[in-house]
């Protein structure tokens, strides 16, 4: 099953709403790439991989995050960028990542996914505060990694 049918078109753009309003006030750039299934064996393996596939480390300050979601296997991670790894503490996603596993406990992924981009855009303005010549280097559209089955 294709991980879009889980999102229906208005989930999406409330996925694509978010990302766009964590990215207000921050020089962070967030992107979402869900996929049914988990094609390594660790998810944050996999996530590294899909942030690569995305060219997310090509920002200038190495503020990429990415979300990432591995539907029917039920395994999500979020991993950041270099820039944000050497300014914030080894545990930062974790708030973020357990306030959305509550919400996907619930089958209330949107909700989890928006509320989970939304902290971390909070979380990211304290360290990468946007500057007003800040450039949207990353696209807010969500990525899916099955979209040929």
């Amino acid at each position: 099953m294709k991980s879009q049918l889980l999102f229906s078109e208005k989930d999406q753009e409330a996925i694509v709403n978010a990302i766009k309003e964590a990215e207000l006030n921050t020089s962070g750039e967030i992107r979402v790439h869900i996929e049914a299934h988990c094609k390594e064996k660790n998810v944050l393996d996999r996530a590294a991989n899909v942030f690569a596939e995305l060219g997310m480390h090509q920002t200038d300050l190495r503020n990429g995050v990415l979300f990432y979601l591995a539907t029917a296997d039920r395994k999500f991670a979020i991993i950041g960028d270099a820039g944000i790894n050497k300014r914030v503490p080894t545990n930062f996603w974790e708030c973020i990542k357990n306030t959305m596993a509550n919400k996907f406990k619930e089958g209330l992924f949107t909700e989890g996914l928006t509320e989970g981009l939304l902290l971390a855009g909070e979380q990211l303005k304290k360290h990468f505060p946007r500057a007003t010549d800040d450039v949207n280097e990353l696209s807010d559209e969500i990525s899916f990694g099955d979209s040929k089955e």
